[in-house]
């Protein structure tokens, strides 16, 4: 609980931009290049695939994380530590708070991009 009382969670995700993302750069990415090339419809299947690894045993969200993520998080397996509400975009906050812990979402749209979240804690 946070010191408000309000509850909290933990999250890791996998973030793919694309050509609509607010920022068109990432760690992978400095000059936005592939992310400017790159179609939301065309990001969905990348994380689609990461997701259907994950389920299957063929490979760790953490580990995917890091080598797919265009978040500066990759460096940490995803995690985005605890946070609370108002504290992430409205599509990310309401998924991740929908989830169980070890749940994974299905994609999730924001201005950043799309995601696959994992609810930690």
């Amino acid at each position: 609980m946070a010191a408000t009382g309000e509850e909290t969670v933990r999250a890791s995700h996998i973030l793919i931009k694309h050509e609509g993302s607010r920022r068109k750069a990432s760690w992978k990415d400095p000059e936005g290049r592939v992310i400017s090339a790159t179609t939301r419809a065309d990001a969905a299947a990348r994380l689609c695939d990461l997701r259907a690894q994950i389920l299957a045993g063929r490979g760790s969200f953490a580990d995917l994380a890091a080598q797919h993520s265009d978040c500066s998080s990759a460096r940490r397996g995803g995690d985005l530590g605890t946070f609370g509400r108002r504290q992430m975009q409205k599509p990310f906050e309401d998924a991740t708070y929908a989830l169980k812990v070890g749940e994974i979402s299905d994609i999730i749209d924001t201005e950043s991009g799309v995601h696959i979240i994992l609810r930690t804690a």
